[in-house]
């Protein structure tokens, strides 16, 4: 490459702009859930009605996806989804791929190292575009209820957009919906939010970003009430 010629366009995960479902699915099952699950909403303010904001959640169950939606009423949440949802073959997974693309959700390749820049680089193209992004950062759902270390990815997404962490925590999904559960039961959830964690624009270090990271978790566990573990959630499939 010569120095003349442009710099290399920056890989991103595609998402559908419009997401154009998220919302006709929030008008189906808005009233069916409020009734089914009776969901309480502790410190719903802290989340901004305008302007970028990343939220950070446990991941207890495989309904988090729609009880975050379910009371965050009036701003439609992208969230990072694992890449699996958009590339099952069959006639489910085209069902799959629909539903994540059409409901605007961001792809993202689970790993170490670089896996998952370009869905790390979409969110903060959204942030930047004054958008809200759900994270779960322990990077997959419990397996056994207990609260496992965040990955960095999420404080990356933040220094790099500048937008404000809301940490929030889904209280009661876990034992309503546990692993392996096809349907799940009738009960009440409670889903808490804590006040926004601005972290700035500063250009963080690796153990910078393991730093916020752990004050992060914390905040979560505190809200969540789980036990914490310490270690990293292993992904389903992989040894570590």
């Amino acid at each position: 490459m010569s120095a003349d010629s442009p710099p290399a366009p920056v890989a991103q995960a595609p998402v559908d702009r419009s997401g154009y479902l998220y919302w006709v699915f929030k008008a189906l099952l808005t009233l069916p859930m409020m009734l089914y699950f009776r969901p309480r909403v502790e410190g719903i303010e802290h989340v901004p009605t305008r302007g970028p904001v990343i939220l950070a959640a446990n991941h207890v169950s495989y309904l988090d996806w729609l009880f975050l939606p379910l009371v965050v009423r009036w701003r439609r949440i992208s969230f990072l989804a694992k890449h699996e949802y958009f590339t099952e073959p069959g006639l489910r997974g085209r069902w799959k791929r629909y539903f994540f693309t059409a409901t605007g959700q961001v792809p993202v390749i689970r790993g170490g190292a670089s896996a998952g820049d370009a869905a790390l680089n979409t969110a903060v193209r959204l942030l930047r575009e004054d958008r809200v992004v759900g994270i779960f950062p322990e990077g997959t759902r419990t397996r056994d209820g207990r609260l496992y270390r965040g990955r960095t990815g999420l404080a990356r997404i933040a220094a790099a957009s500048g937008a404000p962490v809301v940490p929030c925590a889904t209280v009661g999904g876990f034992e309503l919906a546990p692993p392996g559960a096809k349907f799940p039961r009738p009960g009440r959830v409670t889903i808490r939010f804590a006040p926004p964690m601005d972290w700035g624009t500063e250009e963080p270090d690796r153990e910078l970003l393991r730093r916020r990271t752990d004050e992060l978790m914390a905040v979560i566990q505190s809200l969540s009430g789980q036990e914490y573990t310490g270690v990293d959630a292993r992904l389903p499939g992989r040894d570590s």
